[in-house]
């Protein structure tokens, strides 16, 4: 092979230290190696988005191939591939002088292939008298075999990330009609509450899909999404419990009128202690449990909330629940305001409560008071972390975009 030394490009070319480098990882190639060069092409094209290749630079990469005589490139063989610029470009689809050295250009920078320049910068071959080639000048394609696995491996990432691009976009498209259908059917039947409004961010959240492009941004509308279709369910899943409710205490009440019409005896009313008591513990508790939302959707919406889990981070419920105890201290919400929200949320969503709080503590003039009011208004039933969690999103969302435009 001619890789066993480093080579330098002719002419006002320059070298580069990562040129060097990729020389000297080539020179290191397994003894004994081989593999299709058609199948590292196939992996090479399908990681191009990695590497920052175009379609033409995967098209001269092909034509440089087709020069190699053997199917399988090997270790122990000629790697060096010399044709000329005319013979490139008519098997590259006849593309131009100018658009051929720039392709060539990024597949040396790429480390896909290098040159082996001559003397004078002309491409060629010196043969032996037994016909075998001693020494080409032209470009190596021992880089190709040299990444062969790390060529097969960043294919197989960009196969997975094109796959969970796709479950994302499929699950972002069930959402989106499982909350028009349901908005649909709550206004025409007439269900209780501001559907209008409901609708409005529905159709502002589906406008804002457009702009996302990358699956973090993806994600980020699935999670907005997710967030107003349980707003959504919730409010017709309390509505249609208190209906029946409603009707099954009517149903009792009139049962029990109906069985002894002519009883004079009344039920014995409670003690007074026992209708002063809500429970025995003597803590409201809403009707309903509050819906948990997952991890991962709570620290996009509260990023700030990160920096004060344990080693700087929040990685599992635990953290979060750890790192709002040491945020309820610096906010001043009292021991007392943080128990009250842990016995009517549950302690997750009290954390996820105070992790909300943090993000906008600059516009909450007493957390505490706040946070106290969060929990009576939970107690009615009257409050949902979805709103919150959604607009934090929404506004974070926004920074970021300005942020990357900045």
């Amino acid at each position: 092979m001619q890789t066993g030394h480093v080579t330098t490009p002719f002419g006002r070319r320059p070298m580069t230290l990562a040129l060097v480098k990729g020389q000297f990882e080539t020179a290191n190639i397994r003894r004994g190696k081989s593999a299709d060069k058609w199948k590292i092409y196939r992996d090479a094209c399908d990681a191009r988005s990695l590497m920052g290749l175009r379609d033409r630079a995967l098209a001269v990469l092909n034509a440089l191939l087709s020069f190699h005589p053997e199917v399988e490139l090997k270790e122990d063989a000629n790697l060096v591939v010399f044709p000329s610029n005319a013979q490139l470009s008519a098997r590259a689809n006849g593309i131009a002088g100018t658009t051929l050295r720039e392709n060539l250009a990024l597949l040396v920078q790429a480390g896909l292939i290098h040159r082996q320049d001559s003397p004078n910068g002309k491409r060629y071959a010196r043969k032996g008298r037994d016909g075998t080639i001693e020494t080409a000048y032209g470009f190596s394609l021992a880089p190709l075999l040299a990444r062969s696995e790390e060529l097969a491996q960043m294919a197989q990432q960009v196969a997975e990330e094109r796959r969970h691009l796709k479950i994302v976009r499929e699950r972002i498209s069930l959402m989106r009609r499982d909350i028009r259908k349901l908005i649909s059917a709550a206004m025409e039947e007439g269900a209780a509450g501001d559907w209008g409004r409901i609708e409005d961010h529905y159709v502002a959240a589906v406008a804002r899909l457009r702009f996302a492009k990358h699956a973090a941004e993806l994600e980020g509308r699935l999670d907005e999404l997710a967030l107003l279709r349980d707003e959504v369910v919730n409010r017709l899943e309390n509505q249609l419990i208190s209906q029946k409710t409603d009707a099954n205490a009517a149903e009792y009440r009139q049962h029990i009128q109906n069985s002894k019409p002519d009883s004079i005896h009344e039920l014995e009313p409670r003690s007074e202690k026992e209708q002063e008591a809500p429970s025995a513990s003597g803590k409201e508790r809403p009707a309903e449990p509050m819906k948990a939302f997952p991890l991962s959707m709570v620290l996009r919406a509260c990023p700030e909330i990160g920096m004060y889990g344990p080693d700087g981070r929040v990685s599992n419920w635990r953290d979060l629940m750890t790192a709002a105890v040491v945020v309820r201290s610096m906010l001043g919400v009292s021991p007392s305001a943080y128990q009250e929200a842990c016995e009517t949320m549950g302690p997750e969503n009290a954390a996820v409560a105070i992790a909300c709080i943090l993000e906008r503590a600059g516009h909450i003039s007493s957390p505490g008071g706040y946070l106290r009011d969060l929990t009576r208004r939970a107690v009615r039933g009257e409050f949902s972390l979805g709103p919150m969690l959604m607009a934090l999103l929404r506004m974070n969302g926004r920074a970021e975009a300005i942020g990357n435009a900045s």
